[in-house]
């Protein structure tokens, strides 16, 4: 039934992106485009090393699904012949917008989103203007990412800088269980509303230990709903991102089955371009927290969305 073909796109960021797992100067993201009755749909996915994906061996994966996309593979069928992760969540994406442009491209969601404004890895004092930068534009809500030297420090910074901002805090797996629950408690007393993976993902079993003063989120230990009963002990809230779950279909039924077991939803996504944003908005109504800034790293866009006031506006 499709035509499809896939390749790879390089899109340099306007500063560095840095985390505890190292840096980024530049976003490599994979873009799929299939045709059919003179429409062409559109998906993109970020392959992530964390993940054992690298931009070839998600184009190898999707290249070697193109020929049965041709011969009418459905997206049920997809599910099944594909795992879940970066190459099928671009081919479902891209189905997705076939669809939606087919049917006459309307979203039928908000027109608005709230998202997070992320301040990356710096010293204190520079975490700190970031912080009143990102509120002077209207931000409300900010993710600090952060490894495990200064925690408090840089959290003290950016609080006295943005004393009425939400303040969310990524540590990308980069802490360890000795003082976490003394952290926790500090970091419930500066005001911080929830931390996201503190402990690395398969070694986690310590969360489960002691009382949580703060929400903690699962990021890298959440991919699809087949987890959700191994975090019930430990986590209070889950990550999705459209890369981990595989695609639109995984990413929707992970959030409903992960409401239904008491667990809030934040929806997050990966360095990127507005497409896989655009790809994404449809979870984000019902998230708690919602982190769609990955395009506004970028030195520049594919077909921007406008981030503004502390939101990201479909256009």
């Amino acid at each position: 039934m499709f035509e499809g073909k896939c390749y790879a796109e390089s899109w340099p960021l306007r500063t560095a992106f840095v985390i505890s797992r190292g840096v980024r100067t530049e976003a490599w993201v994979v873009v799929v485009e299939l045709s059919a009755e003179g429409v062409t749909g559109v998906g993109e996915c970020t392959p992530y090393p964390r993940y054992g994906e690298s931009v070839e061996s998600v184009l190898a994966e999707i290249s070697s699904v193109l020929p049965a996309l041709g011969e009418g593979l459905s997206r049920e069928q997809l599910q099944e012949i594909m795992p879940a992760g970066a190459a099928r969540n671009a081919i479902d994406c891209a189905l997705e917008d076939w669809q939606r442009r087919k049917s006459g491209g309307v979203i039928g969601h908000p027109g608005w989103l709230p998202t997070v404004q992320t301040l990356v890895i710096d010293e204190p004092a520079a975490m700190a203007q970031a912080a009143r930068a990102a509120v002077a534009s209207g931000v409300t809500v900010l993710k600090l990412k952060l490894d495990g030297q200064r925690v408090l420090e840089r959290v003290a910074a950016v609080r006295t800088a943005a004393p009425s901002s939400q303040l969310v805090i990524d540590a990308n797996e980069s802490w360890a269980e000795q003082g976490l629950p003394e952290l926790c408690a500090a970091l419930a007393e500066q005001g911080v509303d929830m931390l996201e993976q503190p402990l690395p993902a398969g070694e986690d079993t310590f969360l489960g230990e002691f009382p949580h003063p703060l929400p903690i989120c699962a990021d890298e230990s959440c991919h699809t709903r087949a987890d959700l009963p191994r975090l019930k002990p430990l986590y209070d809230m889950v990550n999705i991102k459209l890369d981990k779950a595989g695609g639109i279909r995984e990413a929707e039924a992970l959030a409903e089955a992960a409401r239904a077991q008491g667990f809030a939803v934040m929806l997050g996504c990966m360095l990127c371009t507005s497409r896989a944003i655009r790809a994404a908005w449809g979870l984000g109504e019902q998230a708690r927290f919602v982190d769609l800034d990955g395009p506004t790293w970028l030195a520049k866009d594919v077909d921007p969305l406008r981030f503004a006031d502390g939101g990201v506006y479909w256009t």
